[in-house]
């Protein structure tokens, strides 16, 4: 879909170039219209998957919208040019649109998680937003992707079709959502927004860090703290390879600018 935003690439992703209030105005506007698309909320880690992984990065990069939730990539998209950046938050851009949407009647559908975790999710959206109108919730059976059969995929979408949905929250968490949105990406007739761990935060099945940290930077650091088992290789590799490789690229644009 040609919604005529520019991006800016940081190590071969490429980033919509929009403030928090725009992208929040530009989905609403794609997913009241009902408009085909898939929206990547993106990080140093999924930043990091696409140097090494060249057909996730096309993925990430043919969606509308692709958005920083992280400092650090905000940091690297301003110091390459994007000054007005700032962060858009996950579980901020849902709760966003779902304040935002209900005047205009949007319909929400929600695809991800344990089915203990989308029931306290969706509790706890529509006692947050009086209003909200979620026509759907569903918990996927736990399977890799290339076991979903041609059929399988079809009827997911018919169902999410059936429902009027506009926007599709899906929460599989990287990479799993983002190749499942790409699979679906004319087959669903709505926006599909990749939110990960935004379903847990936001059910308060997991603790959100101190907005102190999160204002830092250092949201990641919480959250390697909550979880070091299953978080400290991605952390303790990728944040200095990111670090790396970005101030590899600020330098060679520097060095490009002066000739």
């Amino acid at each position: 879909m040609d919604v005529g935003t520019k991006k800016i690439s940081v190590l071969g992703s490429h980033y919509t170039l929009q403030t928090q209030t725009q992208i929040y105005e530009s989905i609403l506007a794609a997913a009241l219209a009902r408009k085909n698309g898939y929206v990547c909320v993106a990080n140093v880690h999924t930043t990091m998957m696409g140097v090494f992984d060249s057909a996730y990065r096309r993925i990430t990069n043919a969606a509308t919208f692709a958005v920083p939730d992280g400092m650090p990539l905000v940091w690297a998209m301003r110091s390459l040019g994007a000054k007005d950046q700032d962060r858009v938050r996950g579980p901020t851009l849902m709760r966003d649109l779902c304040a935002r949407g209900r005047e205009a009647g949007l319909k929400h559908y929600l695809y991800g998680g344990s089915p203990a975790a989308l029931q306290s999710l969706r509790q706890k959206l529509e006692s947050l937003y009086p209003g909200l109108q979620i026509v759907g919730a569903e918990s996927p059976p736990y399977r890799p992707l290339d076991e979903i059969s041609l059929p399988d995929w079809q009827r997911a979408a018919e169902k999410i079709n059936a429902s009027g949905a506009q926007l599709v929250w899906v929460g599989l968490g990287a990479p799993k959502q983002e190749k499942w949105m790409w699979e679906q990406r004319d087959r669903v007739q709505g926006m599909m927004v990749g939110v990960g761990a935004a379903f847990d935060l936001l059910a308060e099945s997991i603790p959100e860090a101190p907005l102190g940290m999160q204002r830092l930077g250092l949201e990641w650091l919480y959250r390697l703290y909550r979880e070091p088992r299953r978080l400290w290789r991605r952390y303790l590799f990728n944040n200095p390879a990111f670090l790396l490789l970005w101030g590899g690229q600020w330098l060679r644009e520097r060095i490009y600018r002066k000739q």
